[in-house]
């Protein structure tokens, strides 16, 4: 199963002018704004509460991680971008999936075993994450090198890397070890009933955006404000990993 890309071939010089003014006006729209929301910046309220309690709270837990995934614009941007050209729930089901597995797994390993990552230099490859897969979408790598990239190893391996960039948030919270696997538990079911509910808006409005003829004449606008967004989310963190 391969999915559907745009191909920008035919495109004048004047539109692809165009298409570089809007995303110039896109970089820095996001730049202006990149500071008040910081991905997954852990809310000073959330850290004192996690700080303050001990043993087994499966209900906070769980609470916490779905308004974690649910204000963490970076997986959602990405996951936006993975199933842009799925048409099929079944295939819908195995990227996500694929993306979950990863994202649990090294989110549950770097915790138990206090392994972070600096924050910032995770956060610029998720950036990155965004950006591979708007090139993918537009049908870059075609273009450019004559292949095209397994999307499904693709989307497990960078959904490794988010989860290594829930992890570094996690530790923040300074959780107590008198019930952690428990807690860590209900904070990664949180996560993918966030991850669900985020897809669930995705896919409606999706849904309602491909039954009207603009979806395939602005799909490709769409791929690069996507892209735009990665660029400036991996310069912010680059830029902050320098100077912090």
């Amino acid at each position: 199963m391969s999915q559907t890309s745009l191909s920008g071939d035919d495109w004048s010089l004047p539109a692809a002018c165009r298409y570089l003014l809007f995303m110039g006006i896109v970089v820095a729209v996001l730049f202006a704004l990149a500071e008040p929301v910081l991905a997954h910046a852990v809310a000073e309220g959330d850290k004192g509460y996690i700080q303050e309690i001990y043993g087994i709270h499966l209900i906070p837990f769980t609470y916490l991680g779905a308004k974690h995934m649910m204000t963490g614009y970076d997986h959602i941007l990405f996951l936006f971008g993975v199933i842009f050209f799925l048409y099929r729930m079944k295939h819908i089901a195995i990227y996500v999936t694929l993306f979950a597995i990863g994202h649990s797994s090294t989110m549950l390993i770097g915790v138990i075993f206090n392994f972070g990552i600096n924050s910032f230099l995770i956060d610029a490859i998720i950036g990155l994450s965004i950006i591979y897969k708007a090139l993918d979408n537009i049908g870059a790598y075609q273009r450019w090198f004559g292949v095209q990239p397994n999307t499904k190893l693709a989307t497990l391996i960078f959904g490794l890397f988010h989860g290594f960039g829930l992890a570094s948030k996690i530790i923040d919270y300074e959780i107590a070890e008198d019930g952690l696997i428990p807690n860590l538990l209900a904070f990664n079911v949180g996560v993918e009933i966030g991850q669900l509910l985020a897809l669930g808006a995705i896919l409606v409005a999706m849904g309602w955006w491909r039954r009207h003829p603009s979806f395939i004449r602005h799909a490709y606008t769409a791929n690069v404000a996507m892209m735009a967004a990665g660029f400036t989310l991996v310069g912010y963190h680059l830029s902050g990993s320098a100077i912090s």
